[in-house]
């Protein structure tokens, strides 16, 4: 940020921050900054994807902007009230984020039994590398006739890989058995 021009806004997209411990998402640098946002999105860690809520943090002239620009009433009082709840609870969040750790972990190393490797993250996903591109679409489909929706990355120079969500521990199961149906391994 130290190079960037000053009339050049650095928005810091922060929707996995919560799953790194003691990780500031970015404000140490939007308070050093004049020109430097911070966002966060309730979507991931807590679970509030569909009703739409996030916050930002930045400086005050860039805050004033945003607050002229947008929509009257843009979050419904509901939604709110769901995100001050889910802010609140801190040992829920807690238990969220040490229940996807494990089960990141576990995921991962279910695939590696299934000759699939991957690289883990400290977010709510690993991504799995297959032998070539060919392969990575064929086990898409394959986990798309189980009713499994995982994303292709070819769009991200990775054709060999696929992103797979960690969720809770049944899906997690459905989509390891699914993949070493694929490989071969299982039933």
């Amino acid at each position: 940020a130290e190079a960037l021009p000053p009339h050049v806004l650095l928005v810091l997209d922060g929707a996995y921050a919560e799953y790194v411990e003691g990780y500031d998402g970015g404000a140490g640098l939007v308070d050093a900054r004049q020109n430097v946002v911070m966002t966060r999105t309730f979507s991931k860690l807590y679970g509030l994807g569909g009703l739409r809520v996030g916050w930002g943090y930045g400086p005050k002239h860039v805050i004033d902007v945003l607050n002229r620009v947008r929509g009257p009433f843009n979050l419904a009082t509901p939604a709110l009230a769901a995100a001050e709840a889910a802010l609140r609870d801190t040992a829920w969040t807690e238990k969220c984020r040490n229940e996807n750790s494990r089960l990141r972990a576990w995921l991962a190393e279910a695939l590696a039994e299934h000759g699939v490797p991957s690289d883990t993250s400290t977010a709510n996903f690993i991504l799995a590398r297959f032998a070539s591109p060919d392969q990575a679409r064929a086990c898409d489909a394959h986990l798309q006739s189980q009713g499994l929706i995982v994303r292709q990355v070819a769009g991200y120079n990775l054709p060999h890989c696929l992103r797979i969500t960690v969720g809770d521990e049944p899906s997690c199961r459905r989509v390891a058995h699914a993949i070493g149906q694929f490989m071969g391994d299982a039933e």
